[in-house]
């Protein structure tokens, strides 16, 4: 069995070959473990305009939010803008998406009142007002959205 050596303030440390192995995977693992952390942090979080339809007066908008690659929020409230569809600001709505698991997608189901489906020719994201777990809070939550659509109408940030 191979032997290694190493002398420190603490005196010679003998080490077999496992035990080096081992230490180095540890001193790889570590920063790979850091940079997983941050990146959880910068990972995109996607929203998409799924659905719009009709429920008697208002608009039901079904709201599909990716948060696939990132850590978990307990909050997550937009700021949201229907325009009509010569582009007029019709409704605003604050919504509260949150909570959201780490590494997961959820639908979310809420409602643009006193507005016909029809008449929204674009929905905007106009800021985060909320944003509850993330290391960079809400500034950081805004800038990793990004915004797509399934919908008949552009959704923008």
């Amino acid at each position: 069995m191979t032997r290694r050596v190493f002398a420190g303030a603490f005196g010679q440390i003998r080490l077999g070959r496992a035990a080096v192995a081992a230490a180095a995977c540890l001193a790889v693992a570590g920063p790979a473990a850091a940079q997983e952390a941050v990146s959880a942090d910068k990972a995109p979080l996607k929203l998409q305009l799924n659905r719009l339809e009709p429920a008697g007066e208002a608009c039901r908008v079904t709201m599909l939010v990716d948060n696939g690659r990132g850590g978990a929020l307990k909050s997550y409230k937009v700021d949201l803008f229907a325009f009509d569809t010569e582009g007029v600001a019709q409704k605003r709505v604050a919504v509260e998406l949150g909570p959201l698991p780490a590494r997961k997608t959820t639908v979310k189901i809420f409602e643009f009142s006193g507005i016909a489906c029809p008449k929204i020719g674009r929905v905007l994201l106009n800021d985060v007002l909320a944003c509850e777990g993330d290391a960079g809070g809400r500034d950081a939550c805004l800038e990793r959205t990004e915004t797509e659509t399934k919908a008949s109408v552009p959704f923008d940030r």
